[in-house]
């Protein structure tokens, strides 16, 4: 059956990745993004693409893009909230406007479009929602004070939200990516807001972006409640879980880069 997926952040990384993997049977790939540029370049990758620009922290751009989506789709079966920016800065040097911008992007960013495509869902009755979170999503780690603080609120918000559809066949999932080859590092900010524009050691060398995005795809088509991807970092979490004193002896020594 053909399906409606929605994918914010789409013109690179892993958003592009995911929506060249949901290229297939019949899908219509919703792309939205800030770089319009961007998601044409994707669209010329896909079979059946709708582009949508959109600033997700710009509350009255995702009114009028689920009104718009609305009317063209009358629905949305996969909403992947990708969009989101990290860190690369001490909380010495991080301004608190940049910590603010931090949190709209990554945290309110993904609720606000949640909240406003889940009476599309309700309607329908059926869907899966994605909340793109990080390995620093499950435990804190240098220079990335505010962009993990901002994931771990993602956790909180859609395990809250996936207990109150628990009567329902909506779907919440939180992915949890550890180091993936992509440009996130570049795009990362400083403390004052300029681009880290650098790519760190742990992206050049992480998991290829199409096997990422192959199994976040899976994870959502099975319902998962969490998805972990990644290399040796994914290990830090279930440190963190059962023996937090040896992830602590292991993260003060762990090369944040």
């Amino acid at each position: 059956m053909s399906k409606i997926i929605w994918i914010t952040g789409a013109g690179t990384g892993i958003g592009k990745a995911l929506a060249l993997a949901y290229n297939e049977k019949d899908n219509t790939i919703i792309l939205s993004g800030r770089k319009e540029d961007q998601l044409n370049e994707v669209a010329t990758l896909l079979s059946n693409a709708y582009v949508l620009p959109l600033d997700v922290v710009n509350e009255e751009a995702i009114t009028q893009a689920v009104a718009e989506v609305t009317a063209k789709f009358g629905r949305v079966d996969v909403l992947i909230n990708n969009a989101g920016v990290s860190q690369r800065a001490l909380v010495t040097e991080t301004s608190n406007d940049v910590g603010r911008q931090l949190m709209e992007v990554n945290f309110f960013g993904s609720v606000h479009l949640t909240k406003a495509v889940l009476p599309l869902m309700l309607k329908t009755g059926t869907g899966n929602i994605v909340g793109m979170s990080s390995a620093a999503g499950k435990f804190g780690f240098p220079l990335r004070s505010y962009y993990s603080a901002s994931k771990h609120a993602l956790h909180g918000f859609y395990e809250a939200l996936g207990l109150e559809l628990k009567d329902t066949q909506i779907y919440t999932t939180v992915v949890c990516p550890g180091r993936i080859k992509t440009d996130i590092s570049k795009n990362a900010l400083k403390g004052d807001g300029a681009a880290h524009a650098q790519m760190d050691d742990g992206q050049l060398n992480g998991v290829d972006v199409d096997i990422c995005a192959a199994k976040i795809k899976q994870g959502i088509r099975r319902n998962k409640s969490e998805i972990y991807i990644g290399g040796g970092e994914i290990l830090l979490i279930y440190l963190k879980r059962y023996i937090p004193s040896l992830f602590r002896f292991i993260a003060k020594r762990v090369n944040p880069e």
